[in-house]
């Protein structure tokens, strides 16, 4: 770093090398290729699943969710590379965008890390670790922003394809196992794409399901909490506001999973358990500009295109 901007920022000589990303190790990135392809395999398992339910016409998980049963054969479990590839493609776009955003702002962070988890989507997600502090409101802005604005430019086009070609199948959702939700932007794009198609009859395609938790995670990152990346978008614009908005979103999380999904409950344990707190920030007086005030409202769309209060629900043929 210049030693004029460090006399300004009063760093310690500590800090003299921030601004050069520390170097990451081999064994982090022998970690974040297993995971990687842990996680391929997970959501390979699940995505047979959606395949073979897609190719009977019916709604996923019709009988019972038994992604295990896709390890039978090769071919079966290689049934899953249209879900598996482009969920795993958004997701990593979303990761990437982060991590670029911090080589760009000289931040050290490590490798993407995705998690693989039986869950009926193969995956709990992916992230990245910030180890360095944090320069300035900006580049808390620009790092914060990057990861869902990039993947929800994955997930659009795998969208918009996805209902162009997947089956209208009324009622096929009605003995599903699970029920899913429906985003506005999958009811508006519907409405655009295929004139006079309900959307709910609309039986999405293995890609379009992986275009849905493209979605879904999104809104997720989005919601403006603590570490979530809308609660670092919330912490760039206002710093002197954010724990006193992240409280009341986490607060508003309860009712939502008393009416809508029980899963908000999860949510807003881990929100209180992990904090409110943020990556160092080396100057946190500097205001954001306008252009990035846009990008806030940008973001503020994505969000409402892609939130979805109740997105899984055991259908009632589930329950009985």
């Amino acid at each position: 770093m210049d030693p004029a901007m460090r006399e300004i920022l009063f760093l310690p000589p500590w800090m003299e090398g921030y601004g050069r990303a520390t170097p990451r190790s081999r064994l982090s990135l022998f970690i974040a290729v297993a995971l990687f392809l842990l996680t391929v395999v997970s959501t390979l398992a699940v995505g047979a699943q959606f395949a073979q339910d897609y190719a009977q016409g019916v709604a996923p998980f019709t009988d019972d969710f038994a992604p295990w049963r896709s390890f039978s054969a090769l071919h079966v479990l290689l049934s899953g590379i249209p879900f598996s590839f482009t969920l795993m493609g958004i997701l990593l776009a979303h990761e990437l965008g982060h991590f670029f955003a911090c080589r760009y702002y000289g931040i050290a962070a490590s490798y993407p890390y995705f998690i693989p988890f039986p869950t009926i989507f193969g995956t709990m997600g992916a992230f990245i670790r910030i180890r360095s502090p944090i320069l300035n409101r900006k580049a808390l802005f620009d790092v914060g922003i990057s990861g869902p604005v990039v993947g929800f430019v994955f997930a659009l086009p795998a969208l918009v394809l996805a209902i162009l070609y997947s089956k209208v199948v009324p009622g096929a959702n009605a003995d599903a196992y699970y029920s899913f939700g429906m985003p506005l932007l999958m009811k508006g794009l519907t409405h655009v794409l295929r004139p006079g198609v309900d959307p709910g009859a609309v039986l999405l395609d293995p890609i379009g399901r992986a275009a849905w938790v493209g979605l879904l995670c999104t809104g997720l990152n989005l919601l403006p909490i603590g570490q979530l990346d809308g609660g670092h978008i919330l912490f760039s614009l206002s710093s002197e506001h954010h724990r006193r908005i992240s409280f009341l979103a986490v607060l508003l999380l309860l009712p939502m999973a008393f009416y809508f999904w029980g899963g908000w409950y999860v949510w807003a344990a881990l929100a209180l358990l992990f904090g409110f707190r943020h990556p160092v920030l080396l100057d946190r007086w500097e205001p954001i500009d306008g252009k990035r005030r846009i990008w806030a409202l940008v973001a503020l769309l994505i969000f409402v295109l892609c939130f979805m209060p109740a997105p899984i629900a055991k259908s009632a043929a589930a329950l009985q």
